[in-house]
Formats: structure tokens, C-alpha cells, sequence
């Protein structure tokens, strides 16, 4: 059985909060790290490192690079790299409450937090714009082989890695769009999730189908909404063997491969993009061998 933190294949939870860290200067991590790691089995909380981890520690983590900024016409996906990153899963929100405080405690000698967002379940795992997320997920034993690293070596295999993005909709424009112009924006009918024919080569799901690339750029989603004073929005949440497919799939969305732009940008925009490496658990515990701790 793969040593993958079990929350990376879990079904989305209830609700959830982000925590996003960066390092303080001149701070050797390790004990920060080998804390987190034994209170930490990837069950309730899924735990992933950025590329600064390993280089501050004199190590390297195969695959484990700095998200890249893209751009296209009146299109920026910016790159907001970050050292640690934490998504607890739950289903009371002052339970998550509790836990974050916990957790900053654990690593505050060496990290520091940046931001923090809360996320939750909207209908039966719907994005705010009412349409039905992750519809193309693969499952079972093509989810573990999208997402988990296999054949790299102890303290490597069953790790993962992931690509974070927050998103900000302006939801009034997209509500104020006709429900055809919807529809073929994303790509699909709201009302029965059924997938158009006829739709634009600019629909989203014409840009994202993971099944169109070569390779096959598949991955697996574990989005969830957020909402706060500021906006609202989605938390997209990526896992793959590598980031491969996520920059195969980010670059024909930004009209990078042909010069289509998916019609998503009409109504949201990135504002964050981060890559994380999410180690392997063993023995109840993040498994950190591959950082020498």
C-alpha cells in the first residue's frame, strides 16, 4: 500500500483551513520540521514543504521546484512560492481554529505564518459558481497513479506533489452572463453537469481535458470554496507524481499552446501560486528521511 498522507485521497472534507508559512531567516528548520512531523500522520492534516526547505537543509527533493509565473493576453498567474503548507481537514470550524493555533505553535521557532484561509463544502462538492468540481477526477488506482510518486526510493515513494492556487470570482459578471454564455464558458450545463459538443475550444473543459494532452496530463483536484470579507473565491488544490501535468494543463489554459485563453479568466484570476512537496507518512508520522531528519 502506498505511504501516501491518507487526506490526499480522502474525500473533500466538510470544511478546511490553509495555512501558508514562510521561513524565518537564518533558522535551521529541523526541529521545527521533526516536531510537525510526529504530531502529523497526513490524515486530518496534509502537510507540504516548498522548494526553500530543502535548500536551507543542503538537500534535495527530486521534481521539487518554485511555481512558475504565467502570462497571456490580459492574463497573470502569479507565483507566490511559500516554505510550508498545512490544509486541515475537519468539520468544526473551531476545531480547525484550535488545531492551526497548534500547529503555528509547533513550527513558530522557524517559520513564520503569511496567510490563512478558511474553505468549506458548498452543495454535494460544487464550486461558488454553482457547477459541479472535479467532475474528471480520476479514481481508485488512477488517482493513486496520477498523484503518488512510485519508483523513486525510500523516503520518496508515496509522496506527492501539489500545486496551490487561490482564486478570486467576480461572481456578479458571472451571474450577469446569459445562461448559454455560462455554459459554454465552463463548458458544461449547470443544471445537469452533462459536458457540451458544441461548446467553444476557449470552455474550460475543452482547455483542461486531461486525456487531450500527450502525455495525458492527469491530475488530482481536491479544490474547495472560500468566502471572507475580501471576496470569494476557489482554493485550487492539484496533486500529481510530478508538476508536469499541472504546467501542461496551466499552459493551455493561459493560450500559451495555440493562443485560445480559457474563458474562465473572464470571471476569476489567480492571486496566488505556490508548489509544495508533500512527504510520505510512515509509521504514523510524516516520513522526512528524504531531508536527512
Amino acid at each position: 500500500m502506498d505511504p501516501i498522507q491518507p487526506g490526499i485521497t480522502a474525500p473533500v472534507p466538510k470544511m478546511a483551513r490553509y495555512l501558508f508559512f514562510s521561513l524565518l531567516p537564518e533558522v535551521n528548520p529541523s526541529a521545527a520540521l521533526a516536531e510537525l512531523g510526529s504530531l502529523t500522520d497526513g490524515r486530518d492534516t496534509v502537510v507540504g514543504l516548498g522548494s526553500s526547505v530543502p535548500a536551507v537543509l543542503g538537500t534535495a527533493v527530486d521534481g521539487l521546484r518554485t511555481f512558475p509565473p504565467r502570462s497571456g493576453a490580459g492574463i497573470d498567474v502569479p507565483s507566490t512560492p511559500n516554505a510550508l503548507w498545512c490544509w486541515l481537514r475537519g468539520e468544526d470550524r473551531g476545531e480547525l481554529v484550535h488545531r492551526s493555533r497548534r500547529l503555528q505553535e509547533v513550527v513558530s521557532s522557524a517559520f513564520l505564518l503569511d496567510d490563512s484561509v478558511d474553505a468549506f463544502m458548498y452543495g454535494d462538492s460544487r464550486d461558488l459558481t454553482g457547477y459541479e468540481d472535479g467532475t474528471e477526477n480520476p479514481e481508485g488506482d488512477d488517482a493513486l497513479a496520477a498523484a503518488v510518486v512510485r519508483g523513486a526510493g525510500e523516503g520518496l515513494d508515496g509522496g506527492s506533489f501539489v500545486a496551490v492556487q487561490t482564486w478570486l470570482h467576480d461572481l456578479d459578471h458571472f451571474e450577469a452572463m446569459s445562461e448559454e454564455t455560462r455554459d459554454h464558458t465552463i463548458g458544461r450545463r449547470r443544471s445537469d453537469n452533462q459536458e457540451l459538443d458544441g461548446a467553444p475550444e476557449s470552455a474550460h473543459v475543452k482547455r483542461t481535458a486531461q486525456e487531450s494532452f500527450d502525455p495525458e496530463a492527469f491530475i488530482l483536484r481536491r479544490s474547495m470554496p472560500w468566502a471572507d470579507a475580501a471576496g470569494e473565491g476557489l482554493v485550487f488544490v492539484a496533486f500529481g507524481r510530478s508538476f508536469d501535468a499541472f504546467e501542461a494543463i496551466l499552459n493551455r489554459m493561459v493560450g500559451a499552446e495555440d493562443g485560445i485563453a480559457d474563458a474562465l479568466f473572464k470571471f476569476t484570476r489567480a492571486l496566488t501560486g505556490s508548489y509544495f512537496w508533500c512527504p510520505p507518512v510512515a509509521d504514523g508520522r510524516l516520513d522526512l528521511r528524504a531531508l536527512g531528519l
